[in-house]
């Protein structure tokens, strides 16, 4: 059995997408990008803040969840420049505290909306 997740204070979706899918003790976290829930538009700023966006954006899914960045289990973080990844790396490591999730990180082509940055995330209810 599944449900979906919808976060108020996160972007609303900009396709056929729920922001978050629970499945057992599993919450799957789509996605976010540096998006403005407020405005819809992406955050003004270099990698760091909108890396920062993303961040927050994925916390306010996980809250709506009932969880907080330290049920995070993985990430994945997609990057459209990979000269960008000490920056996201000083942004990123600020959520979380150890254990750290596990992770991957990839430079893709492009991303939605042309961000620099997109991350994804896995949490488990204890």
């Amino acid at each position: 059995m599944k449900s979906a997740v919808s976060a108020a204070d996160a972007p609303k979706a900009i396709g056929p997408y729920s922001h978050a899918v629970r499945t057992g003790q599993l919450l799957f976290v789509s996605g976010q990008v540096p998006i403005d829930p407020a405005t819809g538009e992406l955050v003004d700023g270099d990698i760091t803040v909108q890396t920062a966006r993303v961040m927050n954006n994925l916390d306010a899914v996980l809250k709506a969840g009932g969880l907080s960045f330290k049920d995070v289990v993985r990430t994945t973080i997609f990057l459209a420049d990979m000269a960008d990844f000490a920056a996201v790396n000083s942004v990123y490591g600020t959520f979380f505290s150890e254990p750290y999730p596990a992770r991957a990180t990839v430079q893709v082509a492009r991303l939605p909306k042309n961000a620099r940055v997109e991350i994804d995330a896995i949490a488990a209810y204890s």
